[in-house]
This record gives structure tokens, sequence and C-alpha cells, in this order.
């Protein structure tokens, strides 16, 4: 790890000094770096003022990546993973909540727009979002237990919606490796009052691995009305239509022999490509968010949503139908006031949720569903009510305090059986507080505290797992989280570090197994001891725009995770002491990127992750890997109507042999999903500005 570091910061440094030197020329050229607002806990705040761990990820860098997907961009915030096991099979970690995951999100809140767009079993599709449905994205780290509710693994805010109001049309298009192709087509107009956008994305890919082909379709809508200084309305409506296929885990012999197999058959279970082994899912979710001012202290957001998922997966063992209609809302109130010399905000609100899902099994053969096997109905809510107040002072200090009450309920009936069979889980009056303390020792640097308490029920997924066994014996896990952080701007502002350290307790920890058709199944794994450093350091080597680099930059971020079982038996087996799997406990996340005036750009990125634990023995690791890759491009302005630019991209360009998205205690030890090897990129871009302000 050492040498290959060195080979890639000596360079980087040696960069930085000389353009530093040039820069310090003309300080008065050198632009502050932006202060970025975060909207985690209501706050609306400066980072350097929000007493917590949030990782922010804006538009220009995301784009600093591959157009393919914004896992590069996700993975560079310490403390945070996201993986794809194949092509559109995400999974996100945040502090090593993947333990729960063998697929898709659970245990992380995510909001798009503000909307709740994780449903009310506690799954989210995150794969039916395309690198061109994210504008920003802030992730808070540790249970968000004071204002969003049940969950251990964190909250993921994404914005959608473009930040500009001009009328244009854009199109982008990519085309790489493994047959990729990659589309974007969008429109958006309006006035000051009102804005609109519409967009379409279409991505397909063969994939690195056998059965690993996949294409997404996506069209949203989103819509803004301003209606007064007091009012605003928005709307917004997605439709995802997503194929892809799933060629499952392979053994550490298979992996190195042939790393682009799929799973073959072994014993009674067939090969992924026999049983077609995919997921086919149609989704439709649409939202409207209201916001009104009754004066200048006091507001409520309200917003609702509804949506549907119609997911069809033949597996290696069975065929799963599912159709999971859902909706919700959450309101908030705030209030703003001046107590003598301290300003007191005040937050009260609540979030509901409601789902009916129907899930059939049946028998798979050839990819085709046979016989019956189970037939369910699930009816699942979740509600909380939450409240938190803030007193910022005088001389720098922040104090915040407060607490949800979480409530959720999961009903199961199977009709497949007679009589039926009905079974009913409820997580009652869960209090989950929250308090912060910080303190501004100036305008550049600030520390914080946070004590927290979270409370996350099992999901849908996880009480009716993939066995189609309904789990009756799993419980809530519950945790108190402590961190402490340091935030501070130096070198004449050129220089931000982001430093925060945490210990996270956690009772009933929910662990994945994975039985010998590749089924996955849950259980509690006693108590864990979680602790951790994360680091962000972004500096800005150049900004002036009468240079011929007009702005330079380095980011880098490392995160250390000692995560390990306290108590943990499971028969004869003791895995107490053991390191918890799935989680790297060495990461370090690097981009360089330089831009010029002519409107050439190059952008140079490292990712390492040290070994892994696979399974709860520790008895077997993936292995440290390296990955290193590139954006260079150029852009051209041509009037003020149109501007146009293409791009070239390149990742895993050492060629490294790795898994991405490991099958966490796999029975028969298939726990790798290979990630690809080297591959490219190219894309181009067009943008016409009819008018700005003016409608279509």
């Amino acid at each position: 790890m050492k040498k290959n570091l060195l080979c890639f910061f000596i360079p980087v440094l040696f960069y930085a000094k000389s353009f530093a030197q040039q820069a310090e020329q003309d300080t008065l050229s050198v632009k502050k770096l932006e202060d970025v607002v975060v909207k985690g806990y209501e706050q609306n705040r400066k980072l350097n003022e929000t007493a917590g761990a949030v990782g922010v990820v804006n538009k220009q860098q995301l784009e600093r990546y591959s157009t393919i997907s914004v896992l590069p961009a996700i993975n560079a915030v310490p403390g945070v993973r996201m993986e794809e096991r194949s092509p559109g099979s995400y999974r996100l970690n945040i502090r090593g909540s993947s333990l729960r995951s063998p697929f898709g999100v659970r245990n992380v809140k995510v909001y798009l727009n503000g909307i709740p767009f994780s449903d009310p079993g506690g799954n989210t599709y995150l794969n039916q979002l395309s690198f061109y449905n994210f504008s920003s994205v802030e992730i808070l780290k540790g249970p968000g237990s004071s204002l969003y509710g049940a969950g251990m693994g964190g909250v993921m805010l994404i914005n959608s919606v473009p930040n500009t109001s001009n009328n244009q049309l854009s199109i982008n298009y990519s085309r790489g490796s493994y047959n990729t192709n990659n589309v974007n087509i969008s429109a958006s107009g309006g006035s000051e009052t009102y804005q609109n956008s519409i967009s379409y994305t279409h991505q397909s890919s063969d994939g690195y691995r056998e059965q690993s082909a996949m294409r997404r379709d996506i069209i949203t809508w989103d819509s803004k009305i301003t209606a007064s200084k007091k009012q605003e309305l928005s709307a917004h409506v997605l439709f995802g239509d997503l194929f892809y296929q799933t060629p499952g885990g392979l053994t550490k012999t298979q992996f190195l022999n042939n790393p682009k197999a799929a799973r073959p058959a072994a014993g009674i279970f067939p090969g992924a490509i026999q049983n077609n082994a995919s997921i086919q899912q149609k989704m439709f979710w649409a939202g409207v968010d209201h916001q009104y001012n009754f004066t200048e202290h006091f507001k409520n957001n309200t917003s609702v949503y509804g949506a549907f998922s119609k997911i069809d997966n033949p597996a290696i063992r069975n065929y799963e139908k599912r159709l999971e209609p859902n909706f919700g809302g959450r309101t908030t109130f705030s209030y703003n006031t001046n107590v003598k010399k301290a300003q007191l905000n005040l937050i009260a609100g609540a979030e509901f949720q409601k789902g009916y899902s129907t899930i059939k099994v049946y028998k798979n053969t050839s990819g085709k569903p046979d016989s019956l096997q189970t037939d369910d109905e699930v009816n699942n809510y979740q509600a909380i009510v939450f409240a938190q107040a803030e007193l910022s002072f005088s001389k720098g200090w922040i104090a915040t305090a407060g607490v949800s009450l979480n409530t959720s309920s999961i009903e199961f009936n199977r009709l497949s059986i007679v009589p039926s069979f009905n079974y009913k889980s409820h997580f009652n009056n869960q209090f989950s507080p929250r308090f912060s303390l910080l303190k501004k020792l100036n305008e550049k640097v600030s520390v914080y505290g946070v004590v927290s308490k979270g409370f996350s029920p099992p999901t849908v997924a996880e009480l009716l797992p993939s066995t189609s066994v309904i789990n009756t014996n799993l419980q809530a896990e519950k945790g108190n989280n402590f961190e402490l952080g340091i935030r501070s701007y130096l070198i004449s502002n050129r220089l931000f570090i982001d430093v925060n350290a945490f210990t996270f307790q956690l009772q009933n920890s929910i662990s994945q197994r994975r039985d010998s058709s590749g089924a996955d199944y849950f259980i509690n794994a006693g108590k864990t001891q979680q602790k951790g450093i994360e680091t962000a350091l972004n500096y800005t080597i150049s900004r002036n725009p009468n240079q011929f680099i007009t702005n330079s930059g380095l980011q880098v971020s490392y995160s250390y995770h000692h995560f390990q079982y306290k108590q943990f038996k499971q028969l004869d087996a003791d895995y107490s002491n053991n390191r918890i799997p799935g989680v790297a406990p060495h990461t370090v996340a690097a981009l360089l990127n330089v831009e010029t005036k002519p409107g050439i750009y190059v952008n140079a990125n490292y990712f390492y992750s040290s070994k892994i634990a696979l399974n709860d023995a520790n008895a077997d690791y993936a292995s440290a890997y390296n990955l290193l890759g590139f954006k260079a491009g150029y852009k051209h302005v041509f009037n003020q109507h149109i501007n146009a630019g293409f791009f070239v991209s390149g990742d895993n360009l050492l060629n490294e042999t790795y898994s991405l998205g490991n099958d966490i205690n796999a029975a028969a030890n298939r726990f790798y999903n290979a990630a690809p090897g080297i591959n490219f990129l190219a894309g181009i871009s067009f943008q016409y500005v009819i008018s700005p302000n003016k409608n279509l």
C-alpha cells in the first residue's frame, strides 16, 4: 500500500507545491473555498457550523468522474462505501451498514428532494436513479434519530433538480467498454415564478461477467411554482424501467481462474445462466412538496408521495414476483426567535409511511415461473414524531437537542397454506434522542461533539428473506453513538480539513447469512463495538480565471474503521472479538483536478481498500486493492446559446482483479462478485440555451 500511495502522491505534491508558489504571487486572485450549506438536520447551516459527520457531494464533484455511475464520487466521502455487485445492482454502506444488505440499500434513510424515497419496509431502490438524477448529495453518518426516525446506518439526502432556471436543451451521450451506452436528453424552462424540467436517460451494458447485462430507462419531471414570497409548491415524478442480470457469487478458486464467469451449477442447484438469474423492475414514484411562510419566523414544509414497484426476480432457487405500492408524507414546522443574547430555533414534525405488498414465490424452471411455493400479503407502516431545539449564542456556541418517537408494524399473511398463517410484529414507542454541542473557536475553526441513540427495526426483506421463511425471532437493533469532530480552514482558506472520531455500541446487531442455494437470511448477532476516524481534506492549489490554469485542487479522504463483535456466540462457535465482515479497516480516496482557460481539463482519481473479512469466523479475506482512474476532456462556449464538449475516461487502469460487493457469510465460500477490469468511456455533450427566464 505504501509504495502505491507514494507513487501517486509524490508527483501530486510536487505539482501542488509548484502551483501554490505561482498563486502566492497574486493572493488577490485566489477565491475562498465556497461555503457549503448543509440542509441536513433541518438547520440550513454552513458546514463548519453543523455539529455532525456530514459528507457533501455537489454536481461539480460528480462530474469529475465517469458519467456511468455516482459510485466513485460517493466512495470519496470518508466512511461511505457504495458497491456494485453487477451492473445495476447497488449496495450502500455507511459505517458498516452493508452487514444487513446482501443487495439494495437498507438501514439508510433516503430522501429525494426532501421527500421520503425509502419505502416503509426499509428498502431503497437506489438503482432506479441514474448519474443524471443527482445534482447534489448530502450524507449524514451515524443515527439520524432526532429528525429522521428509525435507522442506524445514516441518512442520504438527494437533490435531483437542475441548478438552473434557463430555457435550455441538453444532450449527453457516451459509449465505452463492454458495449456500454449512456444517453441523457433533458429540457428545462420557465420563468422566475415557474420552472419546469423533463429528462430521459437510457443506459445499457453487456456487463463484465457472464449473465451481467443491464438496461435502464428513466423518465423524470420536476416542476416548481413560486406563488408568492410566502408560498412555494414543487412536484417530482419518476418512472424507471430496470433490467439487470445477476451472475452470482464465486468461490475464490473460481474467482481467480475466471472472474468473468457466472456462478456454475452445483449439486441440486442450477447455475445463474440456466435459471436466468435476473431482476426486472418497473417503478413509479411521485411526490409533492409545499412550503409556506406564515411569518418571517414561523414556517411549514409538507410533502406527500406515492410509489409503486413491480418486480420479477428469477433466482437460483426460485422465482419471485412482487407488487409493492406504498405512500406517505412528512411535515415540519420551524420557528425562530431571539432569547436575550441567543437565537432559538425550534423544529417539530411528523412522518408517516404505509405499504401494501403481495409477494409470490414459484419454482424456477429454466428462468420461468413454475409451481407456486408461497403466497404472502405484507402490510406495514412506520411513523415518527420528532422535535428539536437549537440555541446559538453570541460567543460561537451552538447547542442542539432533539428526540423522535418511533413506531412501526409489519404484518404477514401467508395464503399458500391452509389455514393461512398470520404473523404481526410491533416495534413501538422507541425514543431516539440526539444531543450536540459546537464551538466556533474563530471564523475558521470549529469543534463539536455528538451523543445519539439509534433504533432500527428489521426490514420486510429481513423478516421475509429470499429463503421465503418468515423470521419470527428477529429483533430490532439498538445502539449508542458518540462523536467528536473538528473542521478548519487553513493557508488563507485554501485548505479545508474535516476530521471526525466516533464510537458506536450496538446491541442485537442484525447479520446476514447465505444458504447453499445463495438465498439470504438474517440473525441477531449480539453486541458490536464500532470505532473509527474519518478525515477529509480539500486543498485549492490555484484559482485564477486570468491564468492558463484557471482552477486546480486536490481532495483526499481517509477512513479507519475498527469494527468488531463484542459478544456473539452461535451454537458452539464463538465469534466474540472478531472483525465484523464486509468492512475495510482502511480506505483512501484521492482526486486531483486541473482546469485550463482554453477549456481543457484533466482529473485523476485513486482509491485504496485494505483487505476485508468475508465471514464472521474471519477465516476468509478479500485481498486489498488499488484503483486508478482519470477523466480528461474539453469544454467550449461558442456563444451565449451554444456550448459543447467531449471527454474520455478510464477506470481500473492497473487492471486489478477485485470483488466489489462481496457476499458476506456465503455458504460454500461463494463470496466473490468480480468487478470490471481496465475499461474506458468516451462521451460528448451539447447544450443549447434558448433564453434565460422565458417560457419555452
